[in-house]
């Protein structure tokens, strides 16, 4: 490999492969912080150079994290189709680039070539992708995924409904999801954040969103994002759980701090599988964001893009419903102001969508993060634009349990107006029953939650 490049009378000599993956990263206070971050912009150009010219069997012959050392290694590496990855070896990142953005490459072909790629290929080719190659790219795959409704279509825009509660309230809890539905958001999942990590509490909300399911027809499918391990044992008390959830890193170091591995996880699908109430073939919903593996310290000297790909190529093994990354949820530590949230969006959407996951994106940022709302509405439009599976809905765009701020129910629907997109096609047909939506448009009830009191 030529780690060497030249510009503008500089020379650049990079030690290894993670020196140029990180250096070749658009710049992340993530990086930053790790202290493996492009000096300046001129050394961050000679880094895209070095990608650049490098064969996707350079990157897969000098692993960043070798399989013997890591789980989730080995888990990208046993789902590489060794077929389709001869015939595209000697490709350059820049050729997979220009492969992926050609006109005449279609959905259908970047599936087929998706099977031939590791995760840090992915990541390589992100890293060359300015925000509007990133959207084109994305915007040619679609990625359906079915548990009890069938979500992905082309042009269709679904929404989570999240309604949090400070204090787990199932009064409360139902109150924010009838003003969601009244909206027409859900249809990707009634997910809520629990503050109480009990299989109790865990099983009493999931009863409250199966009664609320159940008693108005509601084709959708629930979910409560506590820990793993208090959603087994939850499952096990007879909660009617439709999927199951987890937050992932892309390191086993990683998944560690956060209490999982593989082997958990795979005990976790038998478990959903046998005795889950969702439909399926699509039963899991992962979250990640950028600088997770950071924060537990975790991250190995390998730059957060490509541990966030890793993600997508841990979560495509159980073949999930849905995946969303957190985007601006870890704070300015990792992602500073509005410009690299928006960059960390567009960039998570394209390696997930790559590598054929259901992708969504909470488009979020914490209060003490360089952004503002007007920011979130850019991002939510170029990810609208570039086919995003769901994006995530909270009252007021206000999260009043986890104290940030997202996208709010309105925010969905005004998307979905505005970019001619429609709710998942059995969502709407119950909507339309419900004189909520009628010919792919709101109505006057729209809005109004005591459609449901």
């Amino acid at each position: 490999m030529k780690l060497t490049t030249t510009v503008l009378g500089t020379t650049y000599q990079m030690a290894n492969l993670k020196e140029v993956f990180a250096k070749a990263n658009e710049e992340k206070s993530g990086d930053q912080l790790a202290g493996i971050g492009a000096a300046d912009a001129k050394e961050r150009i000679a880094a895209k150079l070095i990608l650049s010219d490098l064969t996707l069997a350079d990157i897969r012959n000098e692993p960043l994290l070798p399989p013997e050392k890591d789980e989730v290694s080995r888990i990208i590496e046993s789902g590489v189709n060794e077929k389709i990855y001869a015939e595209i070896r000697n490709w350059t990142v820049a050729e997979l680039r220009e492969q992926l953005l050609r006109q005449t490459t279609g959905g259908d072909d970047i599936r087929r070539l998706s099977r031939g790629l590791t995760s840090e290929m992915v990541a390589a080719a992100a890293k060359l992708m300015s925000n509007l190659d990133l959207v084109q790219a994305a915007a040619k795959i679609e990625v359906q995924s079915h548990c009890n409704i069938t979500i992905g279509q082309r042009g269709v825009l679904s929404g989570r409904a999240q309604p949090n509660h400070p204090t787990d309230s199932v009064p409360g809890i139902k109150a924010s999801l009838y003003e969601a539905l009244s909206y027409g958001i859900g249809d990707a999942v009634i997910g809520i954040n629990p503050v109480i990590d009990s299989a109790d509490s865990v099983k009493n909300i999931l009863l409250a969103t199966k009664e609320v399911m159940d008693k108005w027809r509601i084709p959708t499918q629930n979910c409560v994002l506590a820990h793993v391990k208090t959603q087994m044992k939850a499952i096990r008390m007879g909660a009617p759980a439709d999927m199951v959830f987890q937050s992932l890193a892309g390191t086993e170091e990683g998944n560690r701090a956060f209490g999982i591995d593989a082997a958990l996880l795979d005990e976790a699908d038998a478990l959903i599988r046998s005795e889950g109430t969702g439909t399926g073939p699509n039963l899991w919903y992962f979250e990640t964001g950028q600088g997770s593996e950071l924060s537990a310290e975790a991250h190995h000297g390998i730059d957060q893009v490509t541990l966030e790909a890793r993600c997508y190529g841990l979560a495509r093994k159980y073949k999930p419903f849905i995946v969303n990354t957190v985007v601006g949820f870890i704070g300015p530590e990792y992602l500073y102001d509005s410009k690299q949230v928006i960059r960390a969006g567009l960039e998570d959407h394209f390696m997930g969508k790559l590598q054929q996951i259901p992708m969504g994106v909470d488009v979020c940022y914490t209060n003490h993060m360089q952004a503002d709302q007007n920011d979130m509405d850019n991002l939510a439009v170029l990810l609208a634009a570039a086919g995003v599976n769901y994006i995530i809905g909270a009252p007021m765009a206000d999260d009043c349990m986890l104290n940030y701020q997202s996208t709010s129910y309105h925010d969905i629907a005004t998307l979905r107006e505005t970019m001619g997109l429609r709710p998942a096609p059995a969502f709407e047909a119950w909507l339309n029953r419900m004189g909520i939506m009628e010919n792919g448009r709101l109505t006057a009830l729209a809005g109004d939650p005591s459609l449901f009191m």
